[in-house]
């Protein structure tokens, strides 16, 4: 089993994403999607992105000729250490994929699925072989760039699995985050839920246009959230009291009803604005120059956030060899 072997199952926007920092960060990725032309699109996406990881750094022996396209999901998971699922958001095809992959792949091997909302005790039902190994390992799109990846394991996962995911994931110079528990979308999806309801009220109820949204976002609370997130935001929104006097003095504003939460009914009228609105918003930008110029944008941006919030180092599991409780544990 190769210690520098990454099999990618499922190649459309994520599973290219992780081909793509794969091979930027020196591994041999293996790839595998029975859909037609799937192929072509994995090279035509690595292409796209390969400008933005030039300007990043490539590690030493970095090339997209180390990409190997191949027939069969055995031929796949064979001799790779880490394979990465990466199928279409339905549970059954999740568990079944995941099933194979587990009656193929090596004892050792960690399977992880990029699913963005099941939960691992799921995914991991059907796997005969060793369920243990298997883990949600979450990443954000465009994969190739953004350094967060969520780490969830099941009621079957090993902590140990969940410690080697997370040196794997540094490997390739991303930000392991291990989720305490198990819980559907995991953490930054529902953030990221809430906030989008949120902005469909908004453009449902006539309030603002989807640019007017973005706007808002972009030039105000977008800009705080790439520093320092959401708590430390309002940490500081206390001035010198921090999050204590910013609890005391707007604590009482939680009850009041200023959102929802709850979406509303996606009716051809809404879905309509929303529509029209991001294709106004285009204009006549195709959606590979949109990609390019987010991932000129991303790597400035990234740059700034490590100079202004240098990464600290969390530890994973405590290493025992033992089932991941993944109703509570220590990250």
């Amino acid at each position: 089993m190769s210690a520098n072997k990454l099999a990618v199952v499922g190649t459309g926007v994520i599973g290219n994403g992780w081909i793509a920092r794969g091979l930027a960060k020196g591994y041999d990725v293996i790839a595998y999607d029975p859909a037609e032309g799937a192929k072509e699109q994995t090279h035509k996406a690595i292409e796209n992105a390969w400008p933005a990881l030039e300007k990043i750094g490539l590690a030493p022996g970095a090339s997209k000729e180390r990409l190997k396209f191949v027939d069969d999901l055995p031929s796949a998971v064979t001799g790779a250490n880490l394979i990465q699922e990466n199928v279409p958001e339905r549970e059954q095809l999740k568990r079944q994929v995941l099933a194979e992959i587990d009656e193929h792949a090596h004892s050792e091997a960690i399977i992880a699925s990029s699913t963005s909302g099941i939960i691992p005790s799921t995914l991991q039902k059907d796997c005969r072989h060793n369920p243990e190994r298997v883990i949600v390992a979450h990443p954000f799109n465009p994969v190739h760039l953004l350094p967060l990846v969520e780490l969830v394991g099941g009621e079957q996962t090993s902590s140990v699995v969940i410690n080697q995911a997370y040196e794997f994931y540094q490997r390739l110079e991303m930000r392991p985050l291990v989720v305490k528990q198990e819980i559907e979308g995991h953490i930054a999806d529902r953030l990221m839920e809430a906030l989008w309801r949120e902005a469909l009220h908004i453009v449902n109820d006539g309030v603002a246009t989807t640019k007017d949204v973005d706007d808002a976002v972009v030039y105000g609370p977008g800009l705080r959230w790439a520093l320092m997130g959401t708590f430390m935001t309002f940490h500081l929104a206390g001035g010198e009291g921090g999050m204590r006097h910013m609890l005391h003095q707007f604590g009482p504003a939680l009850k009041k009803p200023w959102t929802k939460l709850e979406a509303p009914e996606l009716t051809d009228e809404l879905a309509d604005r929303v529509i029209n609105g991001c294709e106004s918003q285009a204009g006549d930008t195709s959606i590979k120059e949109w990609e390019r110029q987010r991932d000129e944008f991303l790597v400035k941006l990234l740059d700034l956030v490590k100079e202004y919030w240098p990464e600290q180092e969390d530890k994973p599991l405590d290493g025992q060899n033992e089932p991941y409780d993944s109703n509570s544990m220590s990250g």
